[in-house]
């Protein structure tokens, strides 16, 4: 597997970005930026970072919660921490994860953004705000109630979504069907593609639905990302 290693980068703010990173051992097909779950930057997003970069993309994952000093939190600590952020912090770390591709050659129309959890949500309002080539969001929270108190339902921002954007979810724990199709629906009036799936089992409890959820990640980058 596709070694990580960490990098710090400096913001305008005074803080301190971490980043989780990972190079292609052939050559570079383009950049993908990855937004980390609720519980921050865990064993199974490096996993996610090698595994794109085993593929041929560059991959950058910018730690969220760099400004209170985490890494990776759990129990009570994870909806605290995801109510600390705020729209401006999670598109100034974007930023920052984009750049970092841009520095490196990237161009913009060949970076994707991929997001699980709390970074499927992110991912939209990077793909709303920013011109990026394409945007994936697993299993995305927040469909009619925001997950947190700065950040609008996705049914909402859907419709302003400025690149071509899936969205994969499995099961009922992260939202019912039927909020599914409301966001099919609504994102179905952006002026780019979109898709939306549901598998009817929870991806970690169906390998078959989370093997073909990985494979339509990987085509839709390879579709949009040229």
């Amino acid at each position: 597997m596709t070694q990580t290693r960490t990098e710090t980068l400096p913001l305008a703010d005074g803080s301190q970005l971490r980043l989780t990173v990972a190079e292609p051992e052939t050559a570079v097909r383009g950049g993908i930026v990855v937004l980390h779950e609720a519980r921050g930057v865990t064993d199974s997003v490096r996993d996610l970072v090698s595994g794109l970069a085993a593929e041929g993309w560059l991959v950058v994952a910018p730690h969220l919660y760099h400004r209170d000093g985490a890494d990776e939190v759990d129990g009570e600590r994870v909806a605290d921490q995801v109510n600390r952020l705020t729209p401006s912090s999670v598109l100034d770390d974007s930023d920052a994860a984009l750049g970092w591709l841009r520095a490196r050659g990237v161009a913009g129309d060949r970076i994707g953004v991929v997001g699980f959890d709390l970074g499927g949500a992110v991912a939209v309002k990077v793909a709303i705000h920013r011109q990026v080539g394409a945007a994936v969001s697993v299993s995305a929270p927040g469909i009619l109630t925001p997950i947190a108190d700065q950040l609008r339902p996705l049914i909402e921002a859907a419709p302003e979504l400025s690149c071509p954007w899936l969205g994969i979810y499995g099961g009922d724990a992260t939202a019912p069907v039927e909020e599914v199709e409301k966001l099919r629906d609504a994102a179905a009036t952006a002026q780019v593609a979109t898709d939306v799936v549901h598998y009817p089992l929870a991806l970690d409890a169906d390998p078959d639905a989370a093997a073909e959820a990985w494979q339509r990640t990987l085509n839709w980058f390879d579709s949009h990302l040229r």
